[in-house]
């Protein structure tokens, strides 16, 4: 016999949750977590290092201001991936993956989205999760900056976020490449991509965001 809803009792009721607290500006921080096994990791890799420093200064800027941070990764096909076992495998290999781990060791508070393809928003959970936030502006930062960045950049602003692309805290296979990437979100997005350290800086000597 089929179970009706009224059948089920009070005991299967959905329980109560506690709502994440509000932060109106968001660090999202794209595809850092990375073992760089591609066709291009080793032109990338001493950018991404720079990238990474850069990004986590802004990380611990913004934690200090009160915004919260999300880590966006692939999970590389592996389904059954969770980002602990993809910094964890990571740390394992040594060289640039394990430093960009060091440099951006998550903090409990930060939260964490597995996407399947380029874009953070794609397929995965994260336009619900800034509704939840009420966030306002999302600060895109990671690699590579004119692929997957680029793509997150792209689909926050249909989606009418403002959009700050910090050049100095994203990376890409070849100058030329991260340049054309930022002067077409600046002119297409309308994104900021002023670079984080000048926003650090000011903060550190007293005169705020």
């Amino acid at each position: 016999m089929a179970l009706h809803r009224h059948d089920r009792g009070p005991h299967t009721q959905p329980a109560s949750r506690t709502r994440l607290p509000t932060s109106r500006r968001v660090l999202l921080l794209v595809d850092f977590i990375n073992p760089l096994t591609f066709a291009g990791g080793e032109d990338l890799a001493p950018a991404a290092l720079e990238a990474a420093t850069a990004a986590a200064a802004l990380k611990q800027h913004m934690q200090e201001q009160g915004f919260r941070s999300i880590f966006i990764n692939d999970n590389f096909g592996q389904w059954r991936s969770d980002f602990k076992t993809l910094a964890a495998e990571c740390q394992q290999l040594g060289g640039t993956a394990a430093g960009l781990v060091r440099r951006l060791k998550p903090h409990p508070d930060d939260l964490m989205v597995l996407k399947p393809r380029h874009s953070g928003f794609y397929a995965t959970p994260l336009d619900l999760l800034l509704e939840e936030l009420a966030t306002r502006e999302v600060v895109v930062t990671g690699l590579a900056t004119d692929f997957c960045v680029m793509c997150t950049a792209m689909d926050a602003y249909v989606r009418g976020y403002k959009v700050w692309v910090p050049e100095d805290c994203t990376a890409a296979e070849s100058p030329r490449h991260k340049h054309e990437a930022l002067a077409w979100m600046k002119a297409t997005l309308k994104a900021r991509i002023s670079p984080a350290a000048g926003t650090v800086r000011r903060s550190a000597s007293g005169r705020g965001a």
